[in-house]
C-alpha cells in the first residue's frame, strides 16, 4: 500500500508538467481511491486472484492493456508479474520502461558498514526518472498535495465535533524491525491523552492489532481507534482531515502525507536513506534509532533482517521525544 500511495504525488506532479496527458494506473481494486482526484486519469483493475492469476491470467491483462491504446508503459514495481507483461508487450512497438530499484545500492547500504552510509535516491524520484524514460520529464520540487476531502459523516458519531487536534496513530508495520515497541507507544499515546488537548485516532488492520487498539481507547481518554469502522475511501477521507499523522515506516505514513499532513515518523532497523521517507515532509520529522548504539543501522530496507540485539534499536527512542515533535510541529500549524 505504501509503494502504491507514494506513486500519486509523482502522478500529480507529471500531470501538471504534462495537463493534455492520460494515465491508465494498473493496480488492485482496493486502492483506486487514492486515485480519485486525479484528472485525466482512470483506474484499470488488476484481478491478479482472479481473472488475470499465473501466466495465461497476465496473458488476458496483457491483450485488456494492449487494447486501450497505450503510448507506452510505466512500470513503477518491477516485479515478476510486470516483467511478465514486459515480455508479452515485446510483441507490440508500445515502449515499456521499468524503474531501476537501485538494489545494489541498497545492498551496500544495508550490508553491515561495508557500504558507504549515504542517502540514495528517493523512491520518487526513481517513479519520476521511469516517466522520463518515456519522453515526460518533470520536476518534484513543489506541493503536490491531494485536497483535503470531506469529513465522514460515519466518523462524527465515533470521534464528535469538538474542536482539537486531531493525532493520527499508525503504530504497527509490516515487520517488527520497524514497529515501536508496543508499551513505549502506549506510553507516548498515555501522554498526549493526559494533555486533554487532542483527539488521537488509532489506525490498523487485523484482528491482533484491533484488540491492542481497542485496549488503548477504553484505557485513554479522547483516544479512538478507526479499525473496521470506516470503508477504505472513508479512511482516507479522514486522514486527509488529520493535523499530524504519528507512524512508523509504514504505509500510513505515506497515506498522509498524499493529503500534505504532517508525518512524523519512527524507524527502527530501517532509515530514510534507503529512499522510502514520505512525500514532502521535513528530514527533522524522522524520529531515528540510536546509530551509535546500533551501527549496524539500516540493517535492511524493509525490517525483516534484524542482527542480535537490534530487536531492542526502537527503545532508543524515549516516548517523551516522539510527544515533544509531534506537539511542536502541532505548535507551529
Amino acid at each position: 500500500m505504501g509503494d502504491v500511495a507514494m506513486t500519486v504525488p509523482v502522478l500529480k506532479a507529471l500531470q501538471q508538467r504534462y495537463p493534455d496527458l492520460v494515465l491508465t494506473v494498473l493496480t488492485r481494486k482496493f486502492f483506486a481511491p487514492m486515485f480519485f482526484q486525479l484528472s485525466n486519469l482512470k483506474v484499470f483493475e488488476a484481478d491478479v486472484k482472479g481473472r488475470h492469476k499465473g501466466v495465461l491470467g497476465l496473458w488476458k491483462l496483457y491483450k485488456e492493456l494492449k487494447s486501450q491504446n497505450l503510448d507506452g508503459v510505466a512500470d513503477l514495481h518491477n516485479v515478476l508479474r510486470s516483467n511478465i507483461l514486459k515480455k508479452y508487450f515485446t510483441l507490440t512497438t508500445i515502449p515499456f520502461k521499468q524503474i531501476n530499484k537501485g538494489r545494489s545500492e541498497k545492498k551496500a547500504l544495508t550490508s553491515g558498514g561495508k557500504g558507504a552510509f549515504v542517502p540514495l535516491k528517493s523512491t520518487h524520484a526513481r517513479y519520476a526518472n521511469v516517466f522520463a524514460k518515456l519522453g515526460y520529464p518533470f520536476e518534484l520540487e513543489g506541493d503536490f498535495s491531494l485536497a483535503r476531502e470531506k469529513y465522514p459523516e460515519a466518523a462524527t458519531k465515533i470521534i464528535g465535533v469538538e474542536a482539537k487536534p486531531w493525532i493520527g496513530i499508525a503504530p504497527f508495520a509490516a515487520f517488527e524491525g520497524k514497529m515501536y515497541p508496543k508499551e513505549l507507544m502506549e506510553q507516548v499515546i498515555q501522554q498526549l491523552s493526559s494533555t486533554n488537548r487532542y483527539k488521537i485516532l488509532l489506525f490498523g488492520g487485523g484482528q491482533h492489532e484491533k484488540e491492542i487498539l481497542a485496549q488503548w481507547q477504553l484505557r485513554f481518554d479522547d483516544v479512538f481507534s478507526m479499525v473496521g469502522i470506516l470503508s477504505f475511501q472513508e479512511e482516507l477521507a479522514l486522514i486527509s482531515n488529520l493535523d499530524i499523522m504519528l507512524s512508523m515506516d509504514s504505509g500510513n505514513g505515506h497515506l498522509a502525507a498524499m493529503y500534505g499532513v504532517p508525518v512524523v515518523t519512527l524507524w527502527g532497523v530501517t532509515h530514510p536513506y534507503a529512499g522510502f521517507a514520505p512525500f514532502g515532509q521535513n528530514e527533522e520529522n524522522s524520529i531515528l534509532s540510536d546509530r551509535e548504539k546500533y551501527p549496524l543501522i539500516p540493517t535492511s530496507v524493509y525490517g525483516n533482517k534484524m542482527p542480535d540485539g537490534y530487536d531492542k534499536a526502537m527503545e532508543s527512542i524515549s516516548p517523551s521525544k516522539v510527544v515533544n515533535k509531534v506537539e511542536q510541529i502541532l505548535s507551529k500549524e
